[in-house]
């Protein structure tokens, strides 16, 4: 005993027998369903696409649509001897302010026109000012009032929570103010032209929000909600995958991890910023359809950042099937039957969870994801036994086989940490009672 020992404990190891060999049957389960899911998922993406491919199509065909009703202004007389060159502005609005979700461009337009009203008004009455004392201190009341209202409206908009809401309109304020109160006109005329311009706005923004309100609107809110649930489902997916992965017999060609298990944990790791920007678009739409005013969409994006902890675990498994040095099948098969029962159990929570999510039903916490969290610990610890000693700390093998265990037991707390966060985003939203 001239080294250090460390005691591993695997269930099962010692008084395990050799097991025996798989029938053909058992060889082709693995693969088959490996195939299924490669199937499942490339069907999935090519409806996703194509389904995106249309919704392209139509927003574009919805500005063109737009520009040609602004584009009236100048074509039909009437219209033109109204308005006269101040028809720029309208079609300016549309292309600035048309967005490829409505929220976003409800936001947009109300953040443009609020903007245009604060700045031009301060602007005028700036410039008013400035008028009425004349001489050079016309000039002073000037440079003092676009020092002042620039460096705080700049200040403003480097405020994280208003930059992100906001930000479009405090630079329009700007951008208004300046035009405004620096122009050497006399204060009427500076109305006059606000208004002109003020009006000519307001038709481009009416016209961009009717048509992107009601003809086929792409709502923010939807896409967020559908893309979270589809992300627990995804998650189930590279789950099942990478435990068909680690318990695939030595012998079989396909020994090597498939890519597709884990694609679609890089898709969920990646989304924090079309999140974020997707909620921030959704808090800015009526109230439509299954969403009403003042939707916890933060909850949302709190499910995001635990779905994105979730697949960063998954990914640390997949490097545990990807080490150069693979435990021995007979290791392997020994923790087999539980791993894979609990692999089945988290599989089954995150498709319920995703479930209750996308029909906005409760989930159903307390009465089935925890009981089934509760057996998978168990599942684990029978796992790993205090009675197997696995030898001296060069037995590789055994250590592979413990950290494999250890990230299926971090999987398992995190599973349930998005039970609880559901549970509590389907108080806050009303979900139904699920039938059964």
């Amino acid at each position: 005993m001239d080294s250090t020992h460390v005691t591993i404990s695997i269930s099962h190891l010692e008084s395990q027998v050799e097991p025996k060999p798989p029938s053909k049957e058992e060889k082709k389960e693995p693969k088959a369903l490996s195939f299924v899911h490669n199937i499942v998922s490339h069907t999935r993406e090519k409806i996703t696409s194509n389904k995106q491919d249309v919704r392209k199509l139509i927003h574009s065909a919805k500005v063109g649509i737009a520009l040609v009703l602004v584009s009236l202004l100048y074509l039909l007389d009437p219209l033109y001897d109204q308005v006269g060159d101040n028809a720029m502005w309208a079609i300016m609005t549309v292309v600035v302010i048309f967005e490829f979700y409505a929220g976003a461009t409800l936001g947009k337009g109300l953040n443009r026109g609020i903007g245009t009203i604060l700045g031009g008004g301060l602007g005028c009455l700036a410039a008013y000012i400035a008028q009425e004392v004349g001489g050079t201190g016309n000039s002073i009341i000037i440079a003092i009032s676009v020092f002042i209202f620039g460096a705080g409206a700049t200040y403003t908009r480097l405020v994280p929570k208003i930059k992100k809401r906001h930000d479009y309109g405090l630079m329009i304020f700007i951008l208004t103010f300046n035009l405004v109160a620096v122009s050497g006109l006399r204060a009427e005329k500076v109305l006059e032209i606000a208004r002109e311009r003020l009006s000519t706005i307001g038709m481009g923004f009416a016209v961009c929000v009717f048509i992107s309100l009601v003809v086929f609107p792409t709502w923010a809110s939807d896409e967020l909600h559908d893309s979270t649930a589809s992300k627990f489902q995804d998650l189930a997916e590279s789950l099942q995958g990478c435990m068909e992965d680690y318990f695939r017999l030595a012998n079989e060609k396909e020994n090597e991890p498939s890519a597709s298990s884990f694609s679609s944990c890089k898709s969920v790791l990646n989304s924090k910023a079309k999140d974020e920007l997707l909620a921030n678009f959704a808090k800015w739409e009526p109230w439509h359809g299954k969403f009403g005013l003042y939707y916890p969409w933060g909850k949302y994006l709190k499910l995001g950042e635990l779905l994105r902890e979730l697949a960063a675990s998954l990914v640390s498994l997949k490097h545990c099937l990807q080490s150069p040095r693979q435990p021995s099948t007979t290791l392997r098969q020994s923790i087999k039957e539980q791993c894979e029962e609990v692999g089945c159990s988290l599989a089954w929570s995150l498709r319920e969870l995703g479930d209750s999510i996308k029909k906005m039903r409760k989930c159903q916490q307390a009465e089935l994801i925890a009981p089934k969290v509760k057996a998978m610990r168990v599942e684990l610890s029978s796992a790993v036994s205090a009675n197997s000693k696995l030898g001296q700390t060069e037995n590789i093998d055994a250590l592979a086989v413990a950290s494999f265990v250890f990230l299926l037991m971090e999987v398992v707390e995190k599973v349930q940490v998005l039970a609880k966060e559901v549970e509590e985003l389907g108080e806050l939203a009303g979900f139904l009672t699920s039938a059964h």
